[in-house]
C-alpha cells in the first residue's frame, strides 16, 4: 500500500528537509508540494492525497482555516488525513482537538516522523475497510457479515458526525472576523505585515493581487479578492468593482462619473481612482448617503 502525501509549508527548507525523511520510507510517495494555504486546498482538490503534512502558521490562510476548507469541501471528495507541523508546541492541544492525526515540531525528528506515518497507515488501512457500497439486492449475508456492514455503516454515520462537530469547533474557535489580523505583503524582496487598518485598496490584474497602502505597494499571498476578502474586516472593505476592493474609511472623495456613475478618489500617495460598478452603485449611496 502507497501512501499518497502533500507538503505545504511556506519555508523551502522545512519542505526539504520533510521530503528528505518521509522519502525514507518506501511506501510514502509525495505527489506535490505547495508554499500556502491557499495552494495547499488547490492541491488536495487535484491530487486527492491520503494525507497532507501542513504547516500552521502561513501567510493568508494557516493551517487551521485550510482545514475549515478541506472540511467544508469534504462532502463531496474525501478528507485527507492532516498532520500539522509547526514550530511551536502550543498548537498541539488545538490541533488534536480539530481532529489531526498527529503534529510535528520544528525541526522534524526522523524518529517522531516514522511513529506519525505509523498513525497514517492506521488511519489509511481502516479507511481502505470503508462502509460497502449502494446494494440490497445479491446474496443473503451470513449474520458475521452483516455485522460487520452495520458496523461500517455505523463509522460512515459516525465520520459525517465528526465533520460536522469539527465545522462547528472551528467557526467557535474562529476569532471575531480578522479585525486584529495584518496581511503579508510582498514588497520587493521583504515580506511586511500590514495592519489592515492601513489599507488603501487592493486590487487584481492578470491573476496578481496588488495591494496600497498610503505609503507602500505590495502584493498579497492570495490567489483571487475572494480569498483576500475572508481575511479582511467585512466592516472596513467593500468590494466595489470585480477587480477591486476598497477600504471605506480611505475613501477620499467621491468623484460623480457619467451616466449617474461614480468614482472613489483614494489616499494612497498616488490617489489612485477606482471605478464604482453599477452593480455597487446602490452600496456607494447607503454607505455615504448619497
Amino acid at each position: 500500500m502507497t501512501i499518497r502525501a502533500v507538503i505545504v509549508d511556506d519555508e523551502q527548507l522545512a519542505r526539504q528537509e520533510l521530503e528528505y525523511l518521509l522519502r525514507k520510507a518506501d511506501d510514502v510517495e509525495i505527489v506535490a508540494q505547495g508554499n500556502n494555504g491557499v495552494e495547499a486546498v488547490e492541491l488536495v482538490r487535484a491530487h486527492q492525497p491520503d494525507v497532507v503534512f501542513l504547516d500552521v502558521q502561513m501567510p493568508g490562510l494557516d493551517g487551521f482555516a485550510v482545514l475549515k476548507k478541506l472540511i467544508e469541501k469534504g462532502r463531496k471528495s474525501p478528507l485527507p488525513n492532516i498532520v500539522f507541523a509547526t514550530a511551536f508546541d502550543r498548537y498541539a492541544v488545538r490541533a488534536f482537538e480539530v481532529n489531526a492525526v498527529d503534529y510535528l515540531l520544528k525541526p522534524f525528528d526522523e524518529k517522531r516522523v516514522r511513529q506519525t506515518l505509523e498513525r497514517v497507515r492506521t488511519r489509511v488501512a481502516e479507511a481502505a475497510a470503508g462502509p460497502p457500497g449502494p446494494g440490497g439486492l445479491g446474496p443473503a449475508k451470513s449474520p458475521a457479515a452483516r455485522e460487520a456492514s452495520n458496523e461500517n455503516v455505523h463509522a460512515a454515520n459516525a465520520v459525517d458526525e465528526r465533520l460536522d462537530a469539527l465545522v462547528r469547533l472551528l467557526e467557535q474557535q474562529a476569532p471575531a472576523k480578522n479585525t486584529a489580523a495584518k496581511i503579508v505583503l510582498r514588497v520587493g524582496g521583504r515580506l511586511l505585515l500590514v495592519e489592515q487598518r492601513d489599507i488603501c485598496f487592493a486590487s487584481i490584474e492578470e491573476g496578481a493581487i496588488s495591494v496600497a497602502t498610503h505609503s507602500i505597494e505590495g502584493h498579497a499571498n492570495c490567489r483571487t479578492l475572494e480569498d483576500l476578502l475572508e481575511l479582511l474586516d467585512p466592516k472596513l472593505f467593500w468590494r466595489a468593482h470585480r477587480s477591486f476592493v476598497v477600504n471605506i474609511h480611505r475613501i477620499q472623495e467621491v468623484v460623480p462619473w457619467f451616466k449617474s456613475s461614480y468614482q472613489l478618489r483614494m489616499d494612497d500617495r498616488r490617489h489612485t481612482e477606482i471605478p464604482v460598478s453599477r452593480g455597487q452603485t446602490k452600496r456607494l449611496r447607503e454607505l455615504f448617503n448619497l
